[in-house]
């Protein structure tokens, strides 16, 4: 009996020890299984969070942009209004400009116009002198034009005996020929002009070369005058000495043509500018 219970007491546990060891393979296996989806799960976790990151930053790259974008329309808006009120300045200045272009051709016609026309007086005075003059000597005679004003150059043998002021008789012929031009023509002023060589003078009636210019230049004005009847207060009388030489003073031949009367006709500014305003007043009517 005894050894029926220790056999059955050994059963028992050889019995009980085989349970035991499949329910551990179990278990064992289970645990490997749970590792292994907790593995699994690890991995997309990271995963999910790898790209919750990603996303996370092209979010706050996007919320950037937008702001980026925002600040942009606003500058925009800004300078579409900017360049509205800017092209309206432009075209108010760009209108402005147009009339100021307007009123400057007008003034260049006007002036261009009065300069022709001056231009005509003074051809047409050229022309007078020269038919009045025409049979005189070319070197005792110089009728010229520059910029715009008229000389008539007479040299010193036909009007003056040397070192003389006193007007000679041949002289007087040429002085009435002139003379009939300018008073033909009652709107120009003139002026007579004396000059010298360099060759000093002086004497009991002469002081120095000033002295025989200015003579000889008030001596024309009074034969222009007293004998011919051109009005005295559209003459005037100077002498210029021998500071403005038309040729060298080292030869007799250039000390010849610096011996000269010049009749300068002066030109009248006030009928010019009458002349201006005339075509201003006539253009602004148009």
């Amino acid at each position: 009996m005894k050894k029926i219970m220790i056999i059955a007491a050994s059963a028992a546990v050889l019995l009980s020890s085989c349970v035991s060891q499949k329910k551990y393979a179990d278990l064992e296996a289970q645990q490997q299984e749970t590792q292994d989806r907790l593995n699994t799960a690890t991995v997309k976790l990271n995963s999910c969070l790898e790209e919750k990151a990603g996303a996370t930053a092209k979010a706050n790259a996007l919320e950037d942009q937008v702001a980026d974008l925002r600040r942009t329309n606003a500058d925009l808006i800004e300078t579409k209004g900017n360049l509205t009120t800017l092209t309206t300045k432009g075209a108010t200045n760009l209108e402005k400009s147009l009339e100021s272009l307007k009123e400057k051709d007008l003034q260049i016609k006007t002036l261009r116009d009065a300069v022709t026309r001056k231009d005509s007086v003074t051809l047409a005075l050229v022309t007078s002198l020269k038919g009045a003059l025409g049979n005189m000597a070319d070197e005792d005679i110089e009728i010229n034009v520059e910029k715009g004003v008229v000389y008539v150059s007479i040299s010193d043998k036909l009007l003056f005996k040397s070192g003389s002021y006193n007007v000679t008789s041949r002289a007087k012929e040429v002085l009435g020929k002139v003379a009939t031009v300018v008073n033909a023509k009652p709107d120009i002023e003139f002026m007579v002009e004396g000059h010298t060589d360099n060759v000093p003078i002086k004497n009991a009636v002469l002081e120095d070369n000033w002295d025989l210019s200015a003579k000889r230049a008030t001596s024309v004005v009074r034969i222009l005058q007293d004998e011919y009847g051109v009005p005295p207060q559209r003459m005037t009388a100077a002498g210029r000495s021998y500071y403005i030489p038309v040729a060298s003073n080292d030869t007799a031949e250039g000390r010849a043509k610096n011996r000269r009367t010049r009749i300068v006709v002066l030109p009248k500014l006030d009928q010019f500018y009458s002349m201006v305003k005339e075509g201003m007043d006539e253009a602004s009517k148009k």
